[in-house]
C-alpha cells in the first residue's frame, strides 16, 4: 500500500513537468501575413496578400514533431493592389468571398526537413480540402515583445494548384498559371 501511495505521489509531482513540455502560441496580427503570387499571361508573377491570419501553435518543447498548427486566413481581405482586380478575384469565378470569406489550415504532422521543418496539413479553400506541405523556417527567437511575452518567428512556403480548389476553374492556364506560390510569415506570442 505504501508503494502505491509513493507511486501516486510521484505521478502527481511529475504531472506539472509533463504539462510544461507544451506551450500555446498565438499569431500577432500586426506582424503576421499570408501572401501569394501567380503568373499572368506567362509574363510576370502578380503578387497579393490576404487579410489577417489567426494561427494557434501548440509547441511541444521536448519533441517539435508533436507540435500542431491551426490557422484561419481572411480571404475576404485579399489585396492585389488593384481595386478592380480585387473585386474580380473576390467574386464567384475565383474565391467567392461572399460565400467563403475564410480559408483554414490544420496540421496533420510536423517533421524535420526542408528549410527546417515540414508541416503537413489540410488546407481548405472554398469548402474544398486538400493536403499540402509547408516548408517552414524557424522557430526564430524567442525575443520579448512590447507585450512582455516571448515571441517566435516562422516563415513558410508552399505551392498549390488553384484549380484543385475551384479557383478560376474555367480560366485557361495560358492566362493564369495553375501554380500559386504561397508565403506565410508568422510572429507568434506565447500565451
Amino acid at each position: 500500500m505504501k508503494i502505491f501511495h509513493l507511486a501516486s505521489a510521484a505521478l502527481l509531482l511529475a504531472a506539472p513537468f509533463a504539462l510544461a513540455q507544451t506551450s500555446t502560441w498565438k499569431s500577432d496580427a500586426a506582424h503576421s501575413d499570408v501572401g501569394f503570387s501567380i503568373v499572368h499571361m506567362g509574363l510576370d508573377a502578380v503578387p497579393g496578400s490576404f487579410g489577417k491570419v489567426s494561427a494557434t501553435i501548440v509547441y511541444d518543447e521536448k519533441d517539435i514533431t508533436k507540435s500542431t498548427v491551426n490557422a484561419t486566413i481572411d480571404v475576404a481581405g485579399l489585396d492585389t493592389r488593384n481595386e478592380s482586380r480585387d473585386a474580380d478575384v473576390k467574386g464567384g469565378t475565383y474565391f467567392d468571398t461572399a460565400k467563403y470569406p475564410t480559408a483554414t489550415f490544420a496540421s496533420t504532422s510536423v517533421a524535420k526537413g526542408g528549410s527546417g521543418l515540414l508541416v503537413s496539413g489540410n488546407l481548405t479553400i472554398k469548402g474544398i480540402t486538400k493536403a499540402v506541405v509547408l516548408d517552414v523556417e524557424g522557430p526564430r527567437g524567442p525575443v520579448t515583445g512590447m507585450d512582455k511575452k516571448p515571441h517566435v518567428g516562422f516563415s513558410a512556403s508552399t505551392t498549390i494548384h488553384r484549380t484543385d480548389f475551384g479557383i478560376g476553374a474555367n480560366v485557361p492556364t495560358m492566362i493564369l498559371s495553375d501554380d500559386v506560390k504561397i508565403t506565410i510569415n508568422l510572429d507568434a506570442a506565447k500565451q
